[in-house]
């Protein structure tokens, strides 16, 4: 085909040009272009047709030029300014992108792109009651948009209106029922409504009905990290990134999830390279700040935090509580307070701030915010489900403060179910696993000659149930100069798990077998040690592998934190925890594997040796916490230091669900707590096998700080560390 020359006029030209385009000829609409910019420099329409063609081709930034350029002309059509607005928020350049917008539909009131395209980018900076405004009006414009309703449905998610957003999602596939985005945002929200099948479902018909839509996997994977399925959330991830290895939303949720798997080189790499592609993006600043979080870089998280914080979007809220939570670790109390408190004044909502507020205070009678968190619980309130769950933990606790037990555990029961009703768990499978371990490390394989592990002596594992005791015994030993204290490691597990499984790997266990994972474990763990003699791994869980951890690092230190089976599971069943403790959120079943977990203690306490297993009675340690101090140093094969017995003192990062109690001095208000809620703990105390009337009543000292709990003097009485 020969290409028009100037014999043609502007007008002919650009019509022939948009014929071309739509023809799917763009070499010949570009050519037309070029003429008629040659002949008119400016020419609006023609650099328009070209910002459009660019766009098309994904060269956005020459796009967004072209686009810029046409709207400069005096007469440009408002639908410039509209895509125009639309270009620049896909390029995160929120405020021209607003500006254009608002300058569109000044001019054309009437323009549907218009106020579809201003709506969308008011969502996305954070404006919300005028996205609304801006997409209600589409959807009266014109009712059959649908487009505009799952756009719609998306603001009204962001504003917590789930059911509202479900409606339009829903009206949106009505009209287009293979309508991908529809789709997938629906799964997003079945998610947060605590229905993960049917936000897989929905997921996987997104995929189906648009196989290069990245929102999908992304929603899908957030379906698996939500059950704490991991790897297969990598599988969605990485199946993404094959096809988009830059796609931003795709390495920050792979950062996540190697950063929960403990995979953290890793996910720093990809959080990085996320910040890297989209450095105006709060999300991917908040997720590179919990990676270097995790990592224990505090001055480089602060920052990350700090810079989503002041960024547009969505990434205040969550920085503004990463940054509180991390305070929160370092030991700033008054700081993370202070942090939390800022979200609740522009997020007031916020079920995160609340939940660490109330982890944080003792709760006096008449206290306004528990009336304030019970009103995000009620019709119009907070729907997001992991949310009302965290509401549900933080009023019980709020309530166990005061000392209504019957308000604090209405809370607390109903919390428990809907964390409970997120999971699949079955009791008899971990029953029948806690024997399997016992039967695969009989007296006669502990009993074998043991390894040649060099420097095993540097690892000891404080391990025991949750909330029995492991953060206080840590905290203890890591105020010693010669001891550090790593927190609670995966490192085992995943050697376990790369191993062949558990207990299988006791088929494998060689002495060249049982020396290569106790060296691949100090690999791994030196790094944090420092100068250090000893490094504490206090992964309560650890106690599953007390035999291997023998087998493999014959030198290491086991201690094995004991407190009393009541008050551990009421401390377990009344905190909502971060990672995987499935047992805890239904009475029995939490008291089944407490038996299964005494019965597998007392096998490892018969055939695992006393210079290399040590017991400690969390309530000895609080009775009279020096000769315990000094029997667990003496046992580690270090001098005595008296710095050991002021733990509370020690200036470290604490990352556990006890990050509060640890840093206060030791009282016995805790010892004994249960009995306070006995007419509340009826299937826990009969699966245990305890009679109230049969045990023994709590100490002296106990029982009259828990008969003072509505004393005006109350709030000030420090609690136990657990």
């Amino acid at each position: 085909m020969n290409t028009p020359t100037q014999n043609l006029t502007v007008e002919q030209a650009l019509a022939q040009a948009n014929a071309h385009w739509n023809a799917g000829q763009a070499d010949q609409a570009e050519r037309l272009c070029q003429q008629v910019l040659a002949m008119w420099p400016g020419q609006s329409d023609a650099l328009h047709l070209m910002g459009l063609m660019a766009h098309a081709y994904g060269n956005l930034d020459l796009a967004i030029d072209h686009i810029r350029g046409a709207c400069q002309a005096p007469r440009a059509p408002a639908i410039y300014l509209s895509n125009l607005a639309e270009m620049c928020r896909q390029a995160g350049q929120l405020a021209e992108a607003e500006q254009a917008g608002r300058r569109a539909v000044a001019m054309d009131s009437t323009l549907v792109a218009g106020w579809n395209n201003l709506g969308i980018v008011l969502q996305e900076a954070g404006k919300l009651e005028e996205s609304l405004t801006c997409l209600e009006r589409v959807v009266a414009l014109q009712p059959d948009y649908a487009e505009a309703h799952n756009n719609l449905g998306n603001t009204l998610k962001r504003l917590g209106r789930l059911d509202q957003a479900r409606t339009q999602y829903e009206r949106a596939l009505a009209l287009v029922p293979s309508y991908a985005e529809a789709l997938s945002n629906l799964s997003h929200l079945l998610n947060d409504l605590g229905l993960p099948d049917e936000a897989l479902a929905h997921a996987r018909r997104a995929i189906d009905a648009n196989p290069r839509l990245s929102d999908a996997c992304i929603n899908a994977a957030a379906v698996e990290v939500a059950r704490d399925r991991y790897e297969d959330a990598l599988r969605w991830i990485d199946s993404l990134l094959i096809s988009v290895p830059m796609h931003v939303g795709g390495l920050g949720v792979r950062a996540t999830i190697l950063r929960r798997l403990g995979r953290l080189d890793e996910a720093a790499a990809d959080a990085r390279r996320a910040v890297a592609a989209a450095p105006e993006n709060g999300e991917t600043q908040n997720i590179l700040g919990e990676v270097l979080q995790a990592q224990n870089r505090t001055d480089e998280a602060l920052a990350a935090f700090d810079r989503a914080a002041q960024l547009p979007g969505f990434g205040r809220e969550k920085a503004l509580i990463n940054r509180g939570v991390l305070l929160m670790e370092q030991g700033d109390r008054a700081g993370a307070k202070t942090a939390f408190e800022q979200v609740l004044a522009q997020f007031p909502r916020s079920a995160a701030a609340w939940f660490n507020i109330a982890d944080l205070q003792r709760f006096e009678p008449g206290d306004p915010a528990i009336p304030a968190m019970e009103a995000l619980l009620a019709p119009g309130g907070v729907q997001v489900q992991s949310d009302r769950t965290a509401l549900q933990f933080a009023i019980g606790k709020a309530w166990m403060d005061v000392g209504d037990a019957e308000r604090a555990f209405t809370y607390l029961d109903a919390g428990n179910r809907e964390k409970r009703a997120t999971f699949a768990y079955d009791a008899g499978a971990i029953d029948q696993w806690m024997s399997d371990i016992i039967a695969a490390f009989p007296a006669e394989l502990l009993a074998r000659p043991r390894a040649a592990t060099a420097g095993s002596d540097l690892a000891v594992f404080v391990l025991g149930m949750p909330r029995s005791g492991t953060t206080l015994i840590e905290q203890i030993l890591a105020s010693h100069p010669a001891i550090a204290g790593a927190g609670e490691l995966s490192t085992l597990q995943r050697l376990v798990q790369q191993g062949g499984g558990y207990p299988a790997i006791a088929r494998q266990l060689t002495a060249e077998t049982e020396a290569a994972l106790g060296q691949q474990y100090l690999d791994a763990i030196r790094p944090m040690a420092g100068n250090h003699r000893r490094l504490v791994d206090k992964m309560p869980s650890n106690f599953l592998f007390a035999g291997l951890i023998h087998r493999i690092l014959p030198e290491a230190r086991i201690v094995h934190v004991r407190r009393d089976p009541v008050d551990t599971c009421l401390s377990c069943y009344t905190k909502l925890f971060s990672r995987e403790q499935l047992f805890s959120y239904d009475q029995v079943e939490l008291a089944r594997f407490y038996r299964s977990y005494e019965r597998l203690m007392a096998h490892w306490r018969a055939v695992l040796p006393a210079d290399r297993f040590l017991e400690l009675r969390y309530e000895d340690v609080v009775a009279d916490i020096e000769p315990e101090a000094r029997r667990l140093i003496a046992f580690c094969g270090l001098d005595w230091n008296p710095a050991c017995v002021d733990f509370h003192a020690t200036a470290r990062t604490i990352r556990t669900a006890s990050v509060n109690q640890v840093r206060r001095p030791l009282y016995s208000s805790s010892i004994g707590r249960w009995r306070d809620y006995a007419e509340h703990l009826g299937p826990l105390l009969e699966t245990l096998g305890i009679d109230p009337a049969e045990v023994p009543d709590a100490p002296a000292a106990a029982r009259a700080k828990r008969a003072g709990k509505a004393s005006a003097k109350r709030a000030e009485k420090p609690v136990a560390a657990h």
